[in-house]
């Protein structure tokens, strides 16, 4: 399948210069981009790729102004990162379309419905009372849980687990091997040192727009719902644990892991291996650094923190730099002390 630069011009509300009629088919990173393939230039380190790369049309940035001539038609947009991301999520849809029906063997329950255009995929499992909505595709070998309701536009990938009684939103992504609705770990400690399961009777609840890595946990609740508002991006390997709330738009990096009835803010930023303690406030536009372990409640809007026990990110570079000088502060040191006892010897 080709598109003209015409066509992509119009995706992108962008202005062509060169040939409009140049068409691709596939896309390329502009060091290996060959003739047919569709690249973008927005980072000032590939600028020599921009005048050697074979692509047949580049996404450029309206500001960007040319040193010398391209063989390439560019398309011109406020922001090339942005235009060109909108473009693959618009190839992805296309292709995605054309994967409709239901596969065999598969298993799909009498009482389970599901919408127009969908996919399901072999071996999947969809249990009683399951809603899945209209163009949804649920990848081989997913399981579905009783109760279910999944929305529309909604990718299941190969392997994902939804347990019993959650609820996923429209235009979700979920990818392989993520298991929604595994139990809390709720354990009362007995008298005689045992521990009893505390039953986990809640669910999860996944808002609309969210994306969800693969191979990530997201634990139900004991009552009532964790939930992840619309917007909000979690990367691979992420544990959720129970009545945890993820805020909208907030993003959370590969190994991280959030402690029970924590509540993230909207527009969070959390790094890769954070670890959040048990019922914490985390405010909105928050930022906690890679590997920081966060004990206590983040109350301003905005805070950076960083480091185990997690601290102001502010602090801890000055902390950081002071810590760099303390070789040459020692040597200092001595030598003043080296002074003072020359002193005091002649003063005697």
């Amino acid at each position: 399948m080709q598109f003209p630069a015409a066509q992509i011009a119009l995706i992108v509300s962008g202005k062509i210069e060169g040939d409009p009629n140049a068409a691709v088919s596939s896309f390329g990173k502009i060091e290996e981009a060959k003739e047919g393939q569709l690249t973008f230039f927005a980072n000032p380190k590939y600028e020599d790729f921009l005048y050697s790369t074979r692509a047949s049309i580049i996404i450029i940035n309206d500001a960007y102004e040319l040193k010398q001539p391209v063989t390439a038609t560019l398309i011109r947009v406020p922001d090339a990162y942005t235009a060109f991301a909108t473009l693959l999520g618009k190839y992805q849809e296309i292709m995605q379309q054309q994967l409709t029906g239901i596969q065999q063997p598969s298993y799909i329950a009498k009482t389970a419905t599901y919408g127009e255009n969908v996919f399901i995929g072999a071996f999947a499992y969809l249990g009683d009372n399951v809603k899945v909505g209209n163009n949804t595709k649920i990848y081989p070998n997913a399981y579905i849980g009783n109760n279910v309701t999944i929305g529309d536009n909604t990718v299941i990938h190969p392997g994902v687990k939804i347990y019993h009684d959650c609820k996923v939103g429209n235009q979700v992504t979920i990818h392989a091997g993520t298991v929604i609705g595994s139990d809390g770990f709720g354990f009362a400690p007995q008298a005689d040192g045992t521990l009893k399961k505390v039953p986990q009777l809640g669910n999860v609840v996944i808002e609309d727009h969210v994306e969800i890595g693969a191979n990530a946990t997201i634990d139900r609740a004991t009552i009532g719902s964790t939930l992840i508002k619309s917007g909000a991006k979690l990367d691979n390997l992420i544990q959720i644990a129970h009545n945890v709330e993820v805020g909208n738009f907030t993003v959370i990096a590969a190994q991280a892991g959030v402690s029970g009835s924590t509540k993230i803010g909207k527009g969070v930023m959390i790094g890769g291996q954070a670890g959040l303690a048990g019922h914490l406030q985390v405010a909105d536009g928050s930022k906690i650094n890679a590997q920081a372990g966060l004990g206590k409640s983040l109350k301003t809007p905005g805070q950076a923190v960083t480091g185990s026990p997690a601290y102001d990110y502010n602090k801890a570079i000055r902390s950081q730099s002071m810590a760099r000088n303390l070789p040459e502060l020692e040597k200092r040191i001595q030598e003043l002390e080296a002074l003072v006892k020359q002193l005091m010897a002649e003063k005697v």
